[in-house]
């Protein structure tokens, strides 16, 4: 039998907008498929120790919670932290998590806030908050031969802009994105996800769940062949709804459903 250990990251601290719901639902479509799941709390002052996990998720927080975590994040854990992403790793980090990742925060004062250095993204303080449910469109999932749309809510006033050494998720369709001017969406790089998609993101889009998974199985398990086929009947109409609804395609929708 599969199995996986999952770490999470500052679960009592980085839980805006229900982000436990992203440890759900990996939990969830692993043992429905038989796969054994353990998920570890990686709190303040806890070593981590990058071996003993084969995906980790960092969630997102308001400013007092990112500056609780900080020094111990970027001191304590973060060496450790960027080894694994480089030895491919597989990380979710969503919102604050994604901003951490990164090069720098700069403030709305122009004081520049370290950020681990993982991801070649860095964020600006904006004067106006980004607001509201997102469709971005996806390459790499659509690659990966899942569904390319993911869905999710998000709420932001940084704004991330992507240096070279990454590629965005996805195009944005509605919504902000990234910083609401090039219309890119999160990050990728190596195995590393960063998204400002709450909602939480990954009940909301069985793909993405699945493609991480996936990630995760393929590097623990040479043979590993792929994941079994789960009925996702009830997500695919709930999905295709939202999907019309952003898109423009669903405006009878809005008044029948929502």
């Amino acid at each position: 039998m599969y199995e996986l250990t999952i770490g999470h990251f500052y679960p009592d601290l980085l839980n805006t907008y229900g982000d436990l719901g992203n440890i759900i639902a990996l939990k969830r479509r692993s043992t429905w498929r038989g796969v054994k799941v353990t998920v570890k709390p990686i709190g303040l002052g806890d070593e981590f120790n990058s071996e003993e996990y084969d995906l980790v998720f960092l969630g997102g927080g308001q400013d007092f919670e990112q500056e609780i975590i900080q020094e111990d994040f970027l001191k304590n854990k973060g060496k450790e932290l960027r080894k694994a992403i480089e030895n491919n790793l597989v990380v979710l980090a969503v919102c604050g998590g994604y901003q951490l990742l990164g090069k720098f925060y700069r403030t709305a004062n122009n004081k520049e806030i370290a950020g681990l250095g993982a991801l070649d993204v860095w964020t600006i303080a904006g004067s106006k908050r980004m607001i509201g449910n997102i469709l971005i469109e996806s390459e790499l999932l659509k690659k990966a031969g899942h569904e390319s749309q993911v869905v999710g809510f998000e709420n932001h006033s940084g704004k991330t802009y992507l240096g070279p050494k990454v590629k965005p998720l996805g195009r944005v369709i509605h919504g902000f994105g990234n910083n609401g001017e090039d219309n890119f969406e999160g990050a990728v790089y190596k195995n590393v996800i960063g998204t400002y998609l709450h909602g939480s993101v990954l009940p909301k889009n069985p793909g993405l769940t699945d493609f991480l998974l996936t990630l995760a199985l393929r590097k623990k398990y040479p043979d590993f062949s792929g994941l079994q086929k789960l009925n996702d009947d009830y997500e695919f109409l709930v999905r295709k709804k939202l999907i019309n609804r952003l898109s423009g395609k669903g405006h009878w929708l809005l008044k029948h459903f929502f």
